[in-house]
């Protein structure tokens, strides 16, 4: 099967956590996923960024600070944090421990190799360069100090991201989102090419996610080639304009959408965030309304964006559970080809998305406005004659694709053919 066959399903640290994640907020995590989500197809648990910098302890990056590495300049947890990783062991225990739970591993990284290896001219694993050949202290993040980016014309970077994927399939990992390149073209293209090829060939099926975006439109090609999922904004959060934004870069990125390929539309802020943040307003929760939040849950899906719940899922309340469990929502993301809008408007939006199996299609409705409106799509604009409607969020069944939805809110119909 082609990996990535649907949207990837998971949770990630770092709406919740930033740069301090530990590792027993990632066991505490998975296990609230293996009781409360496996079923519903939520399946990876990623480690964001810093897992290797032992002092982070907020949403920030320490400039320039000392990180823990190996004796060929790869990143390994400290154990400071991770404890499990003492001795030299890496994240293979702890993703040892997520496989034994039916779910998967994944980690963060940065583009490229420390500054620090390269400063040292540590060896590459296996290779006739030493790392300060591959580094390109020219190539540098514009918002993290951690990492060089690497000169993809020398041999030296290919045999470094070999190293470096090598390690991660010892250690179990299902799952690279790689940071500070999605965006970065054109001279990161060659760079996404031999990190892609290092995760095909270290033995191990990794999923490879890249960040952060937005990346390029014109770009869509090289990135189904070279990636599982890319970003398709920059960092998203539980603020109404940039959810409004995003159905404009739905509207750009839906016919990229297929099996092994999948335009992200981000993580989904729900929940407990900012649990590393001191006197956030919010009181660490979703800025979100409940209306925005099944907009948001309803257009991830059906553009079939990978679903990456961002809260700390141990202190979900029962309507965020109901949100990320409705099951008949969830099947949009693999039982639709195809999904796209009928219209984008200032005030209103909807989509369509058919079954594969042809058997019916699911039909959205969006209140992009301030107030509230009633929402209809016609059928008879479709030909359909002997139907019913299941509205997905209130269980209505009918033949009416009518709602009245407050600010901001969305319906969402599967539509059954007759016969």
């Amino acid at each position: 099967m082609t990996l990535a066959q649907y949207p990837p399903m998971g949770w990630n640290s770092w709406d919740c956590y930033g740069a301090s994640v530990t590792e027993d907020v990632v066991r505490a995590n998975a296990e609230y996923m293996a009781a409360h989500l496996k079923d519903f197809g939520w399946e990876y648990v990623v480690v964001d960024i810093q897992w290797y910098q032992p002092t982070a302890a907020t949403h920030d990056y320490e400039p320039f600070a000392e990180l823990n590495m190996d004796a060929y300049g790869r990143l390994l947890p400290a154990p400071n944090r991770f404890p499990s990783a003492e001795g030299g062991k890496g994240f293979k225990p702890l993703a040892d421990y997520v496989h034994s739970l039916g779910l998967k591993f994944g980690i963060h990284i940065m583009r490229g190799m420390p500054r620090l290896a390269a400063h040292r001219r540590l060896p590459i694993l296996n290779s006739a360069y030493a790392c300060h050949q591959a580094a390109n202290p020219y190539s540098i993040c514009a918002w993290n100090t951690d990492m060089y980016g690497l000169k993809a014309d020398h041999p030296a970077a290919k045999d470094y991201y070999d190293s470096l994927f090598g390690l991660y399939a010892e250690w179990g990992v299902d799952y690279v989102k790689c940071d500070d390149i999605a965006r970065e073209y054109p001279h990161c293209a060659r760079e996404i090419e031999i990190i892609s090829a290092a995760a095909k060939d270290c033995g191990r099926d990794i999923v490879l996610s890249l960040s952060p975006g937005p990346a390029p439109l014109d770009r869509a090609e090289h990135l189904k080639t070279y990636a599982n999922l890319w970003r398709v904004s920059d960092d998203f959060w539980d603020d109404w304009k940039p959810l409004r934004h995003m159905f404009d870069l739905a509207r750009d990125w839906c016919v990229h959408s297929g099996p092994g390929h999948w335009p992200d539309a981000d993580m989904l802020p729900l929940g407990a965030l900012r649990l590393c943040y001191e006197n956030h307003p919010s009181g660490a929760w979703t800025l979100f309304t409940p209306a925005e939040q099944r907009t948001m849950m309803t257009l991830w899906c059906m553009m079939r964006s990978p679903l990456m719940f961002g809260g700390d899922l141990t202190k979900n309340d029962a309507f965020t559970l109901s949100l990320i469990t409705n099951r008949p929502l969830l099947d949009i993301e693999k039982t639709s080809y195809c999904a796209h809008p009928l219209y984008t408007r200032e005030d209103e939006a909807a989509w369509i998305a058919p079954r594969a199996d042809g058997t019916g299609c699911y039909v959205a409705a969006f209140n992009l406005s301030d107030k509230e409106r009633t929402m209809s799509v016609d059928p008879s604009d479709f030909g359909w004659k002997e139907y019913t409607a299941t509205e997905l969020w209130s269980g209505r069944v009918g033949h009416d694709l009518t709602a009245a939805l407050p600010a901001h809110d969305a319906a969402v119909w599967h539509v059954h053919f007759a016969g």
